[in-house]
């Protein structure tokens, strides 16, 4: 299989985000066919568009130069979610977001520490000055850990999606203790 080059590895105290890989594709096209992913869905779950949204986490990366990072365990190569910079065409403005794909990883802080990790990458390498993360106003459990960010609503922010999503303005990150390297 042919893997990404040139995408940096980020590791943190517990994990390395690093690029997504075509081994992904059954973590992702579970979270996605679980209720876990019902507010990444665009209605129910869809093979067709599942496998289009795991194309477009790769493209990204190739489209833009940034992209989702998928994190695991240390020591442990199973891909438990996702967590990075993120700018489709038509968003009004550059996002960092996450999701967990893997329910063994829920409630253990990875989604914060990757996310964490993500936006500093976003702010330090990629030079952006702004981000908010979309959050649909039913995601109870994204809407804290956008709080956890240190991020805060913005009203007057563009959404996305309908109904439209919650806009999370973040700050601009403390560095952390990530260390970085590039595959």
């Amino acid at each position: 299989m042919i893997a990404l080059s040139g995408v940096p590895v980020i590791e943190t105290e517990r994990l390395v985000l690093r690029a997504p890989e075509a081994g992904d594709w059954p973590a992702f096209d579970a979270m996605l066919a679980s209720e876990r992913g019902q507010f990444i869905r665009s209605g129910g779950y869809d093979l067709s568009n599942t496998w289009r949204g795991f194309c477009h986490l790769i493209g990204h990366w190739v489209a833009r130069g940034f992209g989702m990072f998928v994190f695991q365990a240390k020591g442990d190569a199973s891909p438990l979610g996702m967590a990075g910079p993120w700018f489709p065409e038509t968003w009004p403005e550059r996002e960092i977001g996450w999701s967990i794909w893997n329910p063994v990883a829920e409630g253990k802080g990875f989604a914060h520490e990757a996310a964490q990790a993500a936006r500093d990458y976003a702010f330090r390498n990629l030079g952006w000055t702004t981000a908010v993360s979309y959050v649909a106003a039913d995601n109870a459990r994204s809407r804290a850990l956008a709080l956890r960010l240190g991020a805060v609503v913005d009203p007057d922010a563009p959404s996305i999606g309908t109904p439209p999503c919650l806009v999370f303005r973040h700050p601009a990150p403390a560095p952390t203790a990530a260390s970085m390297r590039t595959a």
